[in-house]
């Protein structure tokens, strides 16, 4: 795995809950192994143009979005209020509560990604929009 330093400058969000791959059952890491270049950041593409990609995470409670690699700047914005808990190629586990409207901001130098996935551990549903850059300085990864 390469270098990780730069994770520390990401806005991630929550309370850091697990370190070390220590709750990590051996199915999701195979799914961290199989899905390590999957570049659909969300359930459903809504848009996409020369310039950006749109898209939407809608989760049931209980429910989980894959993991997925992130190397496009990119913004999302929860829909609404939740809670969701994320396991990310570091081996963190983090469990963050969301305000409507709570919208972070991400960039990427040349080569770095946030790999991670993400869980519905609220009552509601949660809803994301997210917002890739084409321009980035990475090229995008190739949709499944």
């Amino acid at each position: 795995m390469t270098d990780n330093n730069f994770l520390t400058d990401l806005p991630l969000a929550g309370e850091l809950v697990a370190e070390d791959f220590d709750t990590w059952p051996d199915w999701l890491k195979t799914e961290f192994e199989e899905h390590s270049h999957d570049g659909a950041v969300g359930s459903r593409l809504l848009s996409e143009n020369d310039r950006v990609r749109v898209w939407e995470i809608r989760l049931a409670p209980g429910e989980r979005w894959h993991a997925h690699r992130h190397v496009l700047d990119y913004f999302w914005t929860a829909v609404n209020a939740g809670r969701s808990r994320q396991h990310t190629h570091d081996g963190t586990v983090r469990e963050v509560a969301y305000d409507a409207g709570e919208t972070r901001h991400f960039h990427f130098g040349p080569g770095e990604y946030l790999l991670h996935d993400i869980e519905n551990i609220g009552d509601g549903e949660l809803v994301f929009t997210t917002v890739e850059h084409l321009d980035s300085a990475n090229a995008p990864l190739p949709l499944r």
